[in-house]
C-alpha cells in the first residue's frame, strides 16, 4: 500500500482492519489498488492513463464485473467469523451435532429453507434495477464494495450501537465515521468547541433531531435563569454574565425574557462549564437544579404556561422546498406544522432570500422565537442548493446586531458528501482526470459549500451520495456539547478544552437499537474511498459532469423537426462567468463548438468547456424537465394537455403496478409535481411559461401543479467514452423513440 493511500487510515487505532485493506489492495483481483490511488491524485490530465481506474475496483458493477472480488470478500467474511466462533472458548461443546444434520426434522427443515431462499430469491429479480445505467429513478444507485463488504462483516456480529457493551468494535467505527463526515464537511475544532456526529437510521431523523436540539436550545436559557433565581444551591451563580450576540454583556438574571430567548449557541453551551469554573457549581448540581424547569419535562404546555405567557407562538423557517421530514419534525416537538414557515421560492427554484428576511423582520417585530432557519443543500425534487451563506450572513450580519439568534440548519441528506470536492489529499494536486472529467461544483455553489461549516448542524445520509446501504443517515453538530440538550443532561465543554469525549453514542439521538453494521459499512466505505477528492469527489465530480451533459443532450433534443419540446427546470443563468454571452442562444452555440460530438479527453483538455459545463445545468446530480408536445408545429399552451403528455411519457418510463416485468423498461425515470401553493407563485409562474413558451404567465386560480420528470444520475460511467459510444447516447436515443411514440397517441 502507498504512502499516498496510507494516510487515510492514520490515528483510527484499527491495525487488523488496516491489514486487511491492505491484503485487499494486493489481492489478484485489485493488484493496482493501492498504486492507481496515488496516480490519481496527481491530477493526470488525459482520460485513459494508467492509474484512472479507482472507481472501477469501488463498485460491482452494472453487469457485476466485480462478482468475483465481492464474494471472496463474502466469503472470506463468513470463514473469518466462523474461525471466531470456534475459537471463542473453543474447548466449549458444540450445540449443533454431525448426528443432527442427519435428522429427518433437520434435513425437512432444510428443504423449506432452500425452498423460500430461492422463492424470495426469484421475488427479489422484479426489483427496482438501481445498478443499471438506465435507472435514473430514485436518489439510490449501486453500493460501494467496501460498504456492502463491511456492512455484510458487522452483519454477522449483529453488534447494537445503542451501548457500548453491546456494540464495542462497531461504536468505535462509527465515531470514526462520523468523524470523517465532520471533516468532510468542513467541521473542525475551535478553540472549546469540537464537532461531533452520529450515525442515524437516515436523514429524517437527523433533521427531526436537529430541530429537537434547537428548540431545546432557545428554551434553556430560561430554564437556567429561574434555576438562578429560585435555586439557593446556584446562589453563588447568580452573578453569572453572558455576552448578548451584539456583543453587549449582562447578569444572565436580570435579562428580560426576549433576550434570553435570544442567546448565541456557543454562549448557551458554554454556560454550564462556566458556572463551574467560576463558581465552583458542578454540572451535576446545576442538571438537577435545572431538570423540574426543563421544556424537556415540563412539556411544551407547561413550560409555556411557565415561561412563555405573554410570548408568540415560535416558528420554525424552511424553503418551501423541504422534505417531509421537516413538518413532521415540527409537530413531533409540539411547535406545530402551522409555524413552520415556509418560504416561497425564487425563479431558480432556491429558497426566497428576500422573503426570508422579511419574515425574520416581522418576528423580530413582533418579538416572535425564531427557533431555527433551514436550508437545504439538494432539494429533493430538484437537486438544488439553497442560498445558504447568505442565511447565515443575514443572521451574523443582520440580526445578531439587533440580538436576535437562531440555529441555521442545513438539510444536506443528498448534497453533504459532495463537499469532498472541496477536500483535497495531502500532498495532491486539485484532482482533475478521466477517464471522464470530474468537473467541479459551480460558482455559486461552491460558494454555498464553502459556508457549510458556519452552520450549527448539518444532516448528511451516507445512504445517498455516499453509495451506502440503508440504514446510513447521519447528524453532524459544529459544537458538539449541543447534543447534551436532548439527552437530559446539562450541556457541557470541559475546561481543559477538551469535548466529552463518552463513547455512549446511544444517549444521543432519536433512535434506541441501531445496527452496527452501519457503522462497519460507513466506516470501511470512508477507508477505501476517502471523503476527499480522490475518492467521493472523483465519483461525484463525474456524476456532476454526466448531469451537466445529460442537460446539454435535453437542450438538444428541442430539434424544430420534431413533434415535442424539452424544458429542463435549471435555467441558463447569464451571470457570472457566463455574463459574457448575450443570449441563451450564444451560450448555446459555445457549448455546441465545444462539447457537442467530442471525447471526453478533448474536453478535459478545453478549460473553456470544463467552466461552461461547470456553470450550467442543475446545482448537483439532480435534474428535472418537463415535456411538452407541438400539434401541426404549434406548441400547445394549455397546463393541462402538458400535464397530461408527462403523464403519458410516464407511463413509459416510471416503473408501474401494472404486470410488466423490470427488464421490458427501456429507461427509468421518477416523477414529481410542483405545487403552486408549496414552492410559491414566482418559480410556478416562470417555469410554466418556459415549458408553454408564453409571453407571460398570469396568475390561473384553477392551476396549481405542473408534472415533471427527474433524473437522479448517480452513475459515474454514463457518459464515459472509453468503450466506443457513451451509454448517455442510448439513454437520451430511448427517450426521443418514447417522446416520438407519446407525441403521435396526442395527434402530434
Amino acid at each position: 500500500m502507498t504512502q499516498k493511500h496510507r494516510h487515510n487510515y492514520r490515528g483510527r487505532g484499527f491495525e487488523g482492519l488496516l491489514r486487511s485493506v491492505e491484503r485487499l489492495a494486493s489481492s489478484p483481483e485489485a493488484p493496482r489498488l493501492g498504486a492507481r490511488t496515488s496516480a490519481a491524485s496527481s491530477g493526470s490530465l488525459l482520460g485513459d492513463e494508467p492509474g484512472n481506474r479507482q472507481v472501477a475496483a469501488w463498485f460491482l458493477g452494472p453487469r457485476a464485473e466485480n462478482a468475483q472480488l465481492f464474494e471472496r470478500l463474502i466469503v472470506e467474511s463468513l470463514r473469518d467469523h466462523a474461525f471466531w466462533r470456534r475459537n471463542f472458548h473453543p474447548t466449549d461443546p458444540p450445540a449443533i451435532t454431525e448426528q443432527m444434520k442427519r435428522d429427518e426434522g433437520y434435513l425437512d427443515s432444510l428443504d423449506v429453507l432452500n425452498t423460500e431462499f430461492n422463492a424470495i430469491l426469484a421475488a427479489l429479480k422484479k426489483s427496482a434495477p438501481f445498478f443499471s445505467a438506465r435507472y435514473q429513478g430514485h436518489m439510490t444507485w449501486d453500493q460501494t464494495l467496501p460498504g456492502m463488504a463491511g456492512y455484510f462483516a458487522g452483519m454477522l456480529y449483529n453488534q447494537n450501537n445503542v451501548a457500548l457493551e453491546a456494540s464495542p468494535v462497531t461504536t468505535l467505527l462509527e465515531v470514526e465515521a462520523a468523524k470523517d463526515l465532520c471533516k468532510m464537511l468542513g467541521y473542525h475544532e475551535d478553540g472549546l468547541v469540537q464537532p461531533w456526529g452520529h450515525l442515524t437510521c437516515g436523514g429524517s431523523t437527523a433533521n427531526i433531531e436537529a430541530l429537537w436540539a434547537a428548540r431545546n436550545l432557545k428554551f434553556y436559557p430560561l430554564s437556567l435563569r429561574q434555576a438562578l433565581i429560585a435555586d439557593p444551591s446556584l446562589a453563588e451563580a447568580r452573578e453569572l454574565t453572558v455576552t448578548l450576540p451584539s456583543g453587549e454583556a449582562g447578569k444572565l438574571v436580570d435579562l428580560d425574557t426576549w433576550t434570553t430567548l435570544n442567546l448565541g449557541v456557543d454562549e448557551v453551551l458554554a454556560l454550564s462549564g462556566r458556572i463551574e469554573a467560576e463558581f465552583g457549581v458542578s454540572p451535576e448540581l446545576v442538571n438537577t437544579a435545572i431538570s423540574p424547569l426543563s421544556l424537556q419535562n415540563l412539556g411544551m404546555v407547561g413550560f409555556s404556561r411557565r415561561f412563555l405567557q405573554d410570548v408568540p407562538e415560535p416558528v420554525i423557517i424552511v424553503p418551501g422546498s423541504k422534505h417531509y421530514s421537516l413538518p413532521k419534525g415540527a409537530a413531533i416537538l409540539g411547535v406545530g406544522a402551522d409555524y413552520m414557515y415556509s418560504a416561497p421560492l425564487d425563479v431558480h427554484g432556491r429558497v426566497d432570500i428576500g422573503w426570508v428576511q422579511d419574515t425574520l423582520d416581522a418576528c423580530a417585530a413582533e418579538r416572535r422565537p425564531v427557533i431555527s432557519v433551514v436550508g437545504i443543500l439538494g432539494t429533493t425534487e430538484e437537486g438544488l442548493v439553497d442560498d445558504i451563506a447568505s442565511l447565515l450572513d443575514l443572521r451574523d450580519q443582520r440580526y445578531r446586531p439587533q440580538n436576535i439568534e437562531f440555529t441555521v440548519h442545513a438539510d444536506a441528506a443528498w448534497g453533504g458528501y459532495f463537499a469532498a470536492l472541496l477536500r483535497t489529499d495531502e500532498g495532491a494536486e486539485p484532482l482533475r482526470d478521466g477517464p471522464a472529467p470530474v468537473l467541479p461544483m459551480s460558482t455559486y455553489v461552491t460558494r454555498q459549500y464553502e459556508n457549510l461549516h458556519r452552520a450549527d448542524t448539518i444532516t448528511v445520509d451516507p445512504h445517498k451520495t455516499g453509495y451506502l446501504p440503508y440504514p446510513a443517515g447521519a447528524m453532524c453538530y459544529r459544537n458538539g456539547a449541543m447534543r447534551s440538550l436532548i439527552a437530559f443532561e446539562a450541556p457541557y465543554i470541559n475546561s481543559d478544552g477538551s469535548a466529552d469525549t463518552s463513547l455512549v453514542i446511544g444517549s444521543y439521538g432519536i433512535e434506541g437499537s441501531k445496527p452496527g453494521a452501519a457503522a462497519a459499512g460507513v466506516y470501511l466505505s470512508h477507508a477505501v474511498v476517502p471523503t476527499t477528492q480522490s475518492g467521493y469527489g472523483k465519483i461525484l465530480g463525474r456524476t456532476l459532469y454526466n448531469t451537466k451533459m445529460f442537460h446539454y443532450r435535453l437542450l438538444e433534443m428541442n430539434d424544430p423537426s420534431e413533434n415535442f419540446t424539452v424544458v429542463p427546470v435549471p435555467q441558463l443563468e447569464l451571470e457570472g462567468a457566463l455574463s459574457r454571452f448575450s443570449s441563451e442562444a450564444e451560450l448555446m452555440a459555445a457549448l455546441a463548438e465545444r462539447v457537442a460530438g467530442k471525447p471526453h479527453a478533448e474536453i478535459l483538455a478545453n478549460d473553456e468547456a470544463l467552466e461552461l459545463l461547470s456553470e450550467i445545468g442543475s446545482d448537483l446530480n439532480i435534474i428535472t424537465y418537463a415535456f411538452n408536445f407541438k400539434r401541426g408545429g404549434v406548441l400547445n399552451q394549455d397546463l393541462e394537455a402538458a400535464n397530461a403528455f408527462n403523464k403519458a411519457v410516464y407511463q413509459h418510463v416510471g416503473i408501474q403496478a401494472d404486470g410488466r416485468q423490470v427488464q421490458d423498461y427501456r429507461v427509468i425515470l421518477s416523477t414529481t409535481d410542483f405545487k403552486k401553493d408549496t414552492y410559491g407563485g414566482v418559480f410556478f409562474n416562470d417555469y410554466k411559461r418556459r415549458l408553454l413558451a408564453l409571453d407571460d404567465a398570469p396568475e390561473v386560480a384553477s392551476e396549481n401543479s405542473i408534472t415533471v420528470m427527474r433524473s437522479v444520475i448517480m452513475d459515474p460511467w454514463l457518459s464515459e467514452d472509453a468503450g466506443g459510444q457513451p451509454f448517455m447516447d442510448t439513454v437520451i436515443d430511448e427517450l426521443r423513440t418514447i417522446l416520438r411514440q407519446v407525441s403521435a397517441e396526442f395527434g402530434a
